[in-house]
């Protein structure tokens, strides 16, 4: 405990605390002996990276247990078939500061919940780096994190039914063919008619009559 206390620049008193708080989990023992890897080292360096960035330790701790409590990434990538989704690893502060301020336990269950993030050991696991960018883009306009998460629910729902409607149509009419030429016409068919609906709604006065 001394060592590790003292390679994380803390007090004994406080490595304690903290292990009383549930914020780092339990050392291995062996008898009476107590053994802490670099885990505990990962972990005491995010708690004080989070600290410096304005987290309270209740927070930290809520934080710890919702990512806990969330799908191993094993779980969320290992889904048999390829993707074009491009995964980041992420430390709990890097997350923190794409969301400043906005990474609460309830963004965390909530975004956890729809798959955006797994955890894999010590590290975050965010399963598209193009949501991940626009999200953090739209935060920055001004978007609460909670309603860009409610969005992100709602145009699942939208995508599962659409994805729905190419695969009934290929299965039907092309029973036989490859899938794969099938994803660029979907995404460009959505893409355009997509853009025509924005165009209706955020520019109504361009329209012809």
């Amino acid at each position: 405990m001394e060592e590790l206390a003292t390679a994380a620049g803390i007090t004994v008193r406080t490595l304690r605390f903290y292990r009383e708080r549930g914020l780092i989990p339990p050392p291995r023992r062996e008898g009476r002996i107590a053994w802490y890897d670099e885990n505990h080292l990962a972990r005491l360096r995010t708690i004080a990276a989070l600290l410096e960035r304005g987290h309270t330790l209740n927070g930290i701790a809520d934080l710890t247990t919702a990512f806990e409590s969330g799908r191993n990434v094993r779980e969320v990538l290992a889904l048999g078939s390829p993707t074009e989704e491009e995964p980041v690893r992420l430390t709990p502060e890097e997350l923190a500061d794409h969301f400043a301020g906005e990474v609460t336990p309830e963004n965390l269950a909530a975004a956890l919940d729809l798959g955006y993030l797994a955890t894999d050991g010590e590290e975050i696991i965010h399963t598209s780096r193009r949501l991940l960018d626009v999200s953090a883009a739209l935060v920055r306009e001004g978007v609460p994190l909670a309603a860009v998460l409610k969005a992100g629910a709602d145009v699942r729902v939208h995508a599962e039914a659409l994805a729905d409607i190419f695969a009934t149509l290929l299965a039907t009419h092309a029973p036989n063919r490859d899938p794969a030429p099938l994803r660029p016409l979907a995404k460009s068919v959505v893409e355009a008619e997509l853009s025509l609906a924005l165009d209706r709604r955020l520019n109504p006065g361009s329209q012809m009559s």
